[in-house]
């Protein structure tokens, strides 16, 4: 999983609670009580990130879940109509993420977890499906994982030494 990391103050980022659990730890004087937050954010131009916080109270989880997802934005590569480049199956422990691209006018087909990646990411057409596990931590990071492997036409004409035009071909 190769991440680029892009620095995150320079983008009007939007941030998405995906999940809050309650965990407890069972100590000797009874349960701890805690919160996870698992929360995605991104510009709504090709970047995005996932994070999760815990803490004794849920702002503070939030917060910190922010703060993570700020430090693993992601660039992701789209083409003209707001889709994806290129059609790819993102895998993340046994969560496994299918991304198509879509034409213009399809929307953003897809399941909670996934969604909210796309819709912050900026991807205005997609169709997705989630395979495998549906445990929501694991098909954010998933989908950002798919989503950060994707080669733009560019990309892939410059690694062949071809033009674009004989890459699309």
């Amino acid at each position: 999983m190769k991440h680029t990391i892009i620095d995150a103050s320079q983008f009007e980022l939007t941030d998405k609670v995906v999940t809050i659990k309650r965990v407890t730890k069972t100590v000797k004087g009874g349960r701890n009580m805690r919160f996870t937050a698992l929360v995605v954010v991104g510009d709504g131009n090709g970047h995005v990130g996932a994070g999760l916080g815990k803490a004794v109270e849920i702002p503070e989880a939030i917060r910190k879940g922010k703060e993570d997802a700020m430090k693993h934005i992601v660039e992701i590569a789209l083409d003209e109509n707001n889709s994806i480049t290129h059609d790819f199956i993102g895998k993340y422990g046994s969560a496994n993420v299918l991304l198509k691209k879509a034409p213009d006018g399809t929307g953003i087909i897809a399941g909670g977890p996934a969604r909210v990646v796309c819709e912050l990411a900026g991807i205005k057409n997609i169709r997705t499906k989630s395979l495998g596990s549906n445990n929501k931590q694991n098909v954010v990071l998933a989908t950002i994982t798919g989503l950060s492997q994707l080669k733009s036409p560019e990309e892939v004409a410059k690694s062949r030494g071809k033009s674009v035009e004989e890459v699309l071909a």
